[in-house]
């Protein structure tokens, strides 16, 4: 353990994201550069810098292997991947209009954890045998459709609000409570499931989830803040909020989810011996489990992290339900 690395960035010590994201609290003045360099670079990624995880935490030969579990690592990490280099673009824009100095390095950083986020999760379908040369292109084709109707829209709906609006709190919400805030719970699914069957695959998923707790805290202080501030902002982020929600209910995600965890469904199966009686969740087996029933849980995920952080930040959380949403 080291003592100069933040209790929750040091990789023994972090809390899990669901419970991070719901009961931390830092700020942007905590998170900047220097604490990136001390606690982020020289501790959660400490022995892990290049690939995301330990070289002793290994991936499994069966993995390497043509098969369902395979080919649901290969498209949730293929698409995991995309969206993350997509957030690195966005995040450009956000840099470019902080209001101070805290806000421009929290954002720095950010953008460099969103980069190094999509180049582990790229750079493992290396190591479960895709062929490097010609992986870019190999991950454009496979998810050609989810950009076009998961993430597109989405891009859209952030660009509007900070590169044209240049509006900065607006685009803190946008990516935060919106983005990650419905992203996030699926990441902590991500860990739990593949955590008993590749060392390196759960390892990946737990130095990324180190990342996002910081990134939601952060940005719920900076628009807890901001509204405490500028009151008269509230109603503005409000309608953005209710506007985030109805996109996401749109959004067709859910097919792409389900899809994946048919896949890992088979797979799961196939390699029962292998899991045993590992509990995704307290009480329930992960062997006992169905697609629907983890993206449910998931779902449920979300509604618990919103409605800590829109506490926190003195917002209704109803904003966040939209008809139809379920939320």
């Amino acid at each position: 353990m080291n003592e100069s690395v933040a209790p929750e960035a040091d990789w023994d010590r972090a809390p899990g994201l669901l419970d991070g994201a719901k009961e931390l609290t830092l700020g942007p003045e905590e998170c900047d550069l220097a604490y990136w360099i001390t606690s982020v670079a020289q501790g959660t990624l400490r022995d892990r810098g290049e690939t995301g995880h330990h070289k002793d935490a290994l991936v499994p030969d069966f993995l390497k292997k043509p098969g369902p579990l395979r080919d649901a690592l290969v498209l949730e990490f293929g698409f995991r991947g995309m969206a993350e280099e997509i957030a690195t673009r966005l995040l450009g824009h956000y840099v470019s209009i902080a209001p101070g100095v805290p806000e421009l390095e929290f954002y720095a950083t950010q953008l460099i954890d969103e980069a190094r986020h999509a180049r582990v999760f790229r750079n493992h379908l290396v190591e479960l045998g895709q062929p490097a040369g010609t992986l870019l292109e190999d991950i454009d084709e496979m998810g050609a459709d989810y950009r076009r109707r998961v993430l597109q829209p989405v891009v859209d709906f952030t660009l509007d609000i900070v590169r044209d609006k240049a509006d900065f709190a607006g685009g803190v919400a946008v990516f935060a409570i919106v983005i990650e805030g419905v992203l996030a719970p699926a990441a902590e699914l991500s860990e739990r499931k593949w955590t008993p069957l590749s060392p390196a695959t759960g390892e990946i998923s737990r130095g990324t989830a180190i990342d996002e707790i910081r990134h939601l805290t952060v940005a719920s202080t900076i628009l807890r803040d901001h509204v405490a501030r500028n009151p008269g902002y509230r109603p503005r982020l409000l309608e953005i909020l209710r506007a985030g929600a109805r996109l996401w209910d749109e959004i067709p995600d859910r097919e792409f989810v389900i899809h994946r965890e048919e896949l890992f469904q088979e797979g799961m199966l196939e390699h029962a011996d292998r899991i045993g009686d590992y509990e995704l969740w307290p009480g329930v087996r992960m062997l006992d489990t169905t697609p629907e029933q983890r993206y449910d849980m998931a779902e449920r995920w979300t509604d618990e992290m919103a409605e800590a952080r829109m506490a926190y930040m003195n917002l209704p959380v109803e904003v966040l339900s939209s008809p139809g949403s379920g939320a």
